[in-house]
């Protein structure tokens, strides 16, 4: 988990994580140099669903992501992303995908890793300069849309209830995500 200087790094507590014996079903990350380790639970898992099937419309299968480990600023920010949509020809010389290609990012909230989201996620998302960041709370049965990444903050957010649309039209993604089938918690 160490190098020779002692120093923490995200590959050495990745190998970790992978050496343990975590149940499965259980999603893990690591934020802020803290590892994470959660269920996943049905609706997490189809609101999941239904972000990645109304996103294929755009993106082609290889460049939507869930669940798969990309590095954002910050110290130690390993992030497993509920849905990561990546521009065309993104992946860094060993093919894993770079914080620089992601143009979406959308996090279902869970109980204990909400504050994640809302917090440090939010921020290493915005000093990555991902274009569109959504945050789905099957708990209040809404969600929050960030755009406009500058200076490692979101200078644009809009909240709305399961039901009404999310318009991506005005952005890279460019369309609009349906909410009305989204369940609650």
């Amino acid at each position: 988990m160490t190098y020779a200087s002692g120093e923490l790094t995200l590959d050495g507590m990745f190998d970790w994580l992978e050496k343990m014996p975590v149940p499965e079903g259980y999603k893990s990350e690591i934020v802020d140099g803290h590892i994470f380790l959660w269920p996943q639970r049905d609706t997490h898992w189809d609101i999941t669903m239904a972000i990645l099937e109304q996103l294929r419309a755009r993106y082609a299968r290889r460049r939507l992501l869930s669940d798969v480990r990309i590095d954002y600023p910050g110290r130690l920010n390993g992030f497993a992303s509920d849905v990561a949509a990546l521009a065309e020809g993104a992946r860094n010389d060993k093919g894993q995908p770079r914080h620089e290609d992601v143009e979406f990012v959308a996090e279902v909230i869970s109980q204990g890793t909400a504050a994640n989201d809302y917090g440090s996620k939010k921020l290493a998302y915005a000093a990555a300069e991902v274009p569109v960041y959504l945050i789905v709370d099957p708990y209040s049965g809404e969600w929050h849309l960030h755009t406009l990444p500058k200076d490692g903050k979101y200078h644009a957010a809009v909240s709305f209830g399961f039901g009404e649309d999310i318009d991506l039209t005005g952005t890279v993604v460019g369309l609009t995500l349906k909410t009305d089938d989204f369940p609650r918690d």
